[in-house]
């Protein structure tokens, strides 16, 4: 059998304010195109189909399509929820969608309970875990003492080991693959991923998922491998800078008949690349080297003396996807702790300073005031010590 690993897909999200809909939908249709090529059986979706609870209708078409487009490409989906989707509205109506091939694990009753598939070699059970919130779902998984998500994760295992254990017993062919949405032990997060703890107690060790042939993890946003056959896809799209990096791919996994035989990488295209340029708005608008990001999503950090006018504007003449601006004067870049930069200063020369470093130099007006406010503060600071002194 073979089973295509993506997800994170976070369809609606936005990316400093763009509208990422139709990258989302491109690379879809890619992931559809690498089911038709590779020929493969079940796609897997662990968790953050969407961005939020409450999807855009825009968001809930272009995901319905790259569903259809799956399905029409020849292969089964299997899919959670995560901790960005609403569970509730991720799974209303997931027993008709079953009939047309999507089967949306999304709640805690259907952990124990696997989607069965078979190819040549038997059966293959697939188990989902969807994101679970201690507080939430410790009652309903019978460990009402549960406080972190690796108590809540150990216990949706147990019923993913009982159910397999009775199968496997009734007929030894049986393969299995879990999709979960955790934060594991030795994953490394990126900038786009949402918190899903407070307190630190949200990661859970890789010994959790001990017994399973194929593990696929959703809800950190670059490939890894933690284990053989323990791995994350990562998001199909970088969703911050902090990505720029990140060769996103989706992961072809075959089983045989003994279980999970091999994983193979498959690079996804790049929609759209993202770039981070550092220099003066002049510099940014006419020098040649910086002509490889004028089609890419730019994060531009400027450095001219005064902070330019109207930078946006000027930048995205250039560059029409630049949707970051920073400014930071090239003097603004020391590590001198601040008591050691105000250190025998006066009071008018720090304020001069304050100024200049978060906007530009103060004018002659701005300076008069400055001076008038701190004599004025000097004052009333005289007063309140000759009130004390007379009391």
């Amino acid at each position: 059998m073979k089973i295509l690993h993506t997800s994170d897909w976070h369809i609606g999200r936005t990316f400093h304010g763009v509208d990422l809909l139709a990258d989302q939908a491109s690379v879809l249709g890619s992931i559809a195109d690498s089911v038709r090529e590779h020929g493969v059986d079940v796609v897997v979706v662990p968790g953050d189909i969407y961005d939020r609870s409450i999807p855009s209708s825009d968001a809930v078409t272009v995901c319905n399509r790259g569903f259809e487009a799956i399905r029409a490409a020849g292969a089964v989906i299997v899919a959670t929820s995560g901790n960005h989707d609403s569970a509730v509205r991720l799974g209303a109506g997931a027993s008709f969608a079953a009939a047309g091939g999507l089967h949306l694990i999304t709640r805690v009753g259907q952990i124990g309970t696997p989607v069965m598939l078979s190819d040549q070699f038997g059966p293959v059970a697939f188990y989902g875990i969807p994101y679970l919130e201690p507080e939430i779902t410790r009652v309903e998984l019978d460990v009402p003492r549960a406080r972190t998500h690796s108590d809540i994760l150990g216990a949706a295992m147990s019923r993913v080991r009982r159910d397999l254990a009775e199968r496997t017993a009734t007929d030894p062919s049986t393969r299995s693959v879990l999709l979960a949405h955790a934060f594991v032990v030795g994953g490394e997060a990126s900038e786009s991923e949402r918190s899903i703890s407070v307190g630190g107690v949200e990661t859970v060790a890789v010994g959790e998922f001990a017994g399973v042939d194929y593990v696929a993890l959703g809800h950190l946003h670059s490939p890894q491998m933690l284990s053989e056959s323990v791995r994350y896809s990562g998001s199909p799209l970088p969703y911050s800078f902090g990505e720029r990096s990140h060769r996103k791919a989706a992961l072809l996994i075959e089983l045989d008949a003994a279980g999970l035989s091999s994983v193979q990488r498959l690079d996804l295209p790049v929609i759209r690349g993202l770039s981070q340029v550092t220099g003066t708005l002049e510099e940014l608008l006419t020098e040649s080297k910086y002509a490889d990001s004028e089609q890419c999503y730019v994060s531009a950090l400027l450095t001219d003396p005064v902070r330019p006018v109207d930078a946006m504007r000027q930048l995205q003449a250039r560059f029409p996807f630049a949707v970051h601006l920073e400014w930071q004067r090239p003097e603004g870049q020391s590590d001198l702790k601040y008591r050691d930069a105000v250190r025998g200063r006066t009071d008018m020369e720090i304020a001069r300073g304050f100024v200049s470093a978060v906007r530009s130099d103060p004018s002659e007006r701005e300076v008069t005031l400055m001076a008038e406010a701190l004599s004025a503060a000097a004052r009333a600071e005289e007063s309140t010590v000759e009130l004390s002194e007379t009391a």
